[in-house]
């Protein structure tokens, strides 16, 4: 399972180190989103501030999806997808692959975004371990549920608008956990920032088990 994992990330990745559509498109957009934040909501009353977290995880949120969308798009031509099958690679090691290829463009994101959020928003940092780990937790959460939910919808013609209808529901506990242990991280509230990294992990570990367990079935489906 774990070696499979490794070739199809190590696949992904290399697609788009030669096609650069994250570095390209994505990251981009997930800037814009920062910027047309700051221009509807009013920089001199201090709401940017206070709602960093929460729009750094929107942003976050809405390039998950792409990154989800571009991962299974790669192999919606020339039966690509139906090679997955073909060699016997393990479904487990196909789904933790594929999900730890899109983590690892989410992480990327995030780096952008958190020196968008800094320089934007005059956010102060005041938890760096806190927010470090909110950050791997909640990525993993993203990463799993995308991905599986990605192959649910990837062989139907509507898998475009069908993806965020099926995923955005189900991750809006991430999103929640997320923005308010990062709120604690970026001294925004005085609330318990680790209690809401342990049900960050909870949803991570659901996604993670559920997806090795259904990866196989869905794929077959699609």
């Amino acid at each position: 399972m774990w070696r499979d994992a490794g070739l199809i990330a190590g696949k992904d990745l290399r697609i788009e180190g030669h096609s650069r559509v994250t570095t390209n498109q994505v990251a981009p957009f997930a800037v814009l989103v920062l910027v047309l934040f700051a221009f509807a909501l009013d920089p001199d009353r201090g709401v940017l501030t206070k709602a960093a977290a929460g729009l750094f995880w929107v942003a976050v949120l809405f390039s998950s999806l792409l990154a989800v969308q571009r991962s299974f798009a790669i192999e919606a031509s020339d039966g690509a997808r139906d090679g997955l099958r073909l060699p016997g690679l393990d479904p487990a090691g196909i789904f933790l692959g594929k999900a730890a290829a899109v983590a690892a463009q989410l992480a990327g994101l995030q780096l952008l975004l958190g020196a968008g959020v800094i320089i934007l928003y005059n956010a102060d940092l005041h938890g760096a371990l806190l927010l470090a780990a909110t950050c791997i937790v909640a990525t993993v959460g993203l990463a799993a549920a995308g991905t599986l939910y990605g192959v649910h919808a990837a062989g139907l013609k509507v898998r475009e608008t069908l993806l965020p209808l099926l995923t955005l529901p189900a991750l809006a506990p991430v999103l929640l956990a997320a923005t308010r242990a990062s709120e604690v991280a970026l001294g925004q509230s005085v609330d318990d920032g680790w209690r809401w990294v342990g049900l960050l992990a909870v949803f991570a570990i659901i996604y993670v088990t559920a997806g090795i367990l259904a990866f196989g079935a869905l794929l077959e489906e699609a």
